[in-house]
């Protein structure tokens, strides 16, 4: 496995990571019975199998199932916090008393089963300028400092699914070590390669901070997208090609994929494992011969 240094933290994180969406979101790629003992169980054994194969960074959400995917994660990491690194998120409220933000994060280290994250995420969407004013007016990051303060938390991190002016404009105040991004081969406008590496994640690799992708796999778009219009095509394929396009670009850190069992955490770390099979971004962006 792969390790990068990811941006001003010093942590060593694996070129891919375990995404506990699927885990925890009833319904979300897949119609499994997220409470169901036999889905629990593989469950864990997919996290144990994780890092098993040298996969260390796992990001997850108390919003994903209500908690159930941060309980997944506790005890498919229980014996081996040493050894991974944690980010959980937390959701944003502009009158949600900072006690009970505190209470909340507190409920989501019990469910991990860990005295503290090594990342804490502003868990975010999309950011306009109303939204970041109030972010930056609410306290809510001198809190995150407290969470500091207390060892609750190592690093602040924040989340988003789509760039922005405003969004820049919260990175550019030097209060988050890391950003959780989504970029994929469908959406590529947070890096965007056309003429220089340009968008968010460049900015964010200018500014220190560590750089990981979500939904590397678009999240099935791509996959049904090829089942609609190629159905000739393997999916395994489509989702190989989606997770080494997000491996092959420079100035992402991790891929973060969410997986749901053993085959898919085996399959993706022979991936993220076999370098020769990157693909050079820059030249695949280059029309003119």
């Amino acid at each position: 496995m792969e390790y990068r240094t990811f941006g001003r933290t010093g942590l060593k994180v694996s070129h891919i990571g375990f995404g506990g969406a699927p885990i925890g979101l009833p319904g979300y790629l897949s119609r499994e019975d997220r409470d169901s003992a036999e889905f629990v169980e593989e469950a864990v054994r997919a996290v144990r199998e994780a890092v098993a194969r040298g996969i260390n960074y796992f990001d997850t959400a108390p919003t994903y199932g209500d908690g159930r995917a941060e309980r997944v994660l506790g005890m498919g990491l229980e014996g081996n916090r040493d050894r991974v690194v944690i980010a959980t998120k937390y959701w944003f409220a502009p009158d949600r008393p900072f006690d009970e933000f505190t209470r909340l994060f507190r409920e989501s280290l019990d469910r991990l089963k860990t005295g503290r994250v090594d990342i804490l995420q502003f868990h975010g969407l999309t950011f306009d300028d109303e939204l970041a004013q109030k972010v930056l007016e609410s306290g809510v990051l001198d809190w995150v400092d407290e969470m500091k303060g207390r060892g609750l938390c190592r690093f602040c991190g924040i989340t988003a699914e789509a760039p922005s002016g405003a969004l820049e404009r919260l990175m550019q105040t030097g209060r988050f070590d890391t950003i959780l991004m989504a970029y994929n081969l469908i959406y590529q406008s947070a890096c965007d390669y056309q003429r220089k590496p340009f968008g968010i994640i460049p900015l964010a690799r200018s500014l220190g901070m560590g750089v990981a992708a979500m939904r590397p796999t678009t999240s099935g778009f791509l996959q049904k997208l090829f089942r609609t219009a190629l159905p000739g095509v393997p999916e395994a394929e489509v989702t190989r090609l989606a997770i080494n396009f997000v491996l092959s670009t420079p100035e992402v850190d991790c891929a973060v994929i969410g997986m749901r069992n053993s085959r898919e955490v085996r399959e993706n770390a022979a991936l993220a494992e076999d370098a020769a099979g990157r693909l050079d971004v820059a030249k695949l962006h280059d029309r003119y011969s």
